[in-house]
């Protein structure tokens, strides 16, 4: 037998609250937790999770693609990013902090591969991560780059397509036809993926 609760209508968010726009990168969706630990130990954290001590503090790494945890080996990896936060761990401890860090793996040997010789782990937090520019083995680990950051503007988005499509990629310089734009929502705290098409509306679509 089921019951019937008072179940109130959510809090309606408001459209117009600041967008930050970034441009939708050809690589694949992967993040990294740091977390700090009292003692060599894996105990709560995912098997094969790294360990290493930074300045006394030990702490634990764990590395995933959009929808697994992700180890080095083959098969068990994701474009090699597993291996390289294993093999840069104590840099990306001090680039990054503890937390979870998301952000787009591209670059050399990865979809489109824009061109690169290299790597990037372009970070979707740009607020957060806004002062992290550091070369960490083969890869550059910097915050994705910000089209416009402001109050929702569908004209402002729109120039900033319409300019991609014009002068080709911002993040890799060169490259024409973009994959489009990314839309985090600071109220909602969604991103909407608005790809380029044939027209200047774009196609949106959740993330």
């Amino acid at each position: 037998m089921t019951t019937h609760e008072f179940t109130a209508w959510p809090k309606t968010p408001r459209l117009f609250r600041t967008v930050v726009v970034t441009e939708k990168l050809d690589g694949s969706n992967a993040a990294i937790h740091i977390s700090t630990v009292t003692h060599d130990t894996h105990f709560g954290f995912p098997a094969d999770s790294y360990s290493v001590a930074v300045d006394g503090q030990r702490y634990v790494l764990t590395a995933q693609s959009r929808s697994r945890v992700i180890t080095p080996g083959k098969g068990k990896d994701n474009f090699g990013f597993a291996g390289w936060v294993y093999e840069n761990a104590e840099g990306l401890v001090r680039a990054l902090g503890t937390g979870l860090h998301f952000g787009e793996w591209w670059g050399s040997g990865i979809q489109r591969g824009y061109g690169l010789t290299d790597r990037r782990f372009s970070l979707f937090n740009t607020d957060r991560h806004k002062d992290v520019n550091v070369r960490l083995g083969n890869a550059i680990v910097e915050p994705a780059p910000v089209l416009y950051q402001g109050e929702f503007s569908e004209y402002r988005i729109k120039a900033e397509l319409r300019a991609l499509k014009a002068n080709g990629s911002v993040a890799a310089p060169g490259i024409m036809n973009p994959e489009g734009i990314c839309v985090w929502h600071s109220q909602t705290r969604q991103v909407f993926k608005v790809t380029l098409d044939n027209n200047d509306a774009g196609k949106w679509e959740t993330a």
